[in-house]
């Protein structure tokens, strides 16, 4: 398993941008993908974006496509998600997980982080 500490959420105005960093342990990161979901009050968490364990392929929800760019650094062992052009609606608790997949839906079958929080005012 590894473990995940996700970092650079905060408050910010609509239009603005945002880092999340997610710092991985253990010796196995580079060989899972990686993906980062979000859960909003009262709502169910959702897939926001999915890189592959070489960084080669990149996967985004669509209401994120050109605005958000995941990426990772292996040998940081660490995933990053940009968020430029934030919305209201992207207000949430954002997750890092390790070992995603696309199961129909995208899920995580690794680890999760604790999340960091997002709040975009307008």
């Amino acid at each position: 398993q590894v473990g995940l500490v996700e970092s650079g959420g905060g408050l910010v105005q609509a239009g603005g941008s945002l880092r999340l960093s997610c710092a991985a342990s253990g010796r196995t990161f580079s060989t899972y993908a990686m993906g980062w979901f979000r859960q909003a009050p009262g709502k169910e968490r959702e897939f926001v974006a999915a890189i592959s364990w070489s960084g080669g392929n990149t996967y985004y929800r669509d209401s994120v496509k050109g605005r958000f760019t995941i990426s990772r650094d292996n040998a940081k062992n660490t995933v990053y998600l940009q968020m430029n052009s934030l919305k209201p609606e992207d207000t949430a608790v954002y997750y890092c997980a390790s070992d995603v997949r696309s199961m129909g839906s995208w899920s995580a079958l690794g680890s999760w982080g604790q999340g960091t929080q997002v709040t975009v005012s307008s």
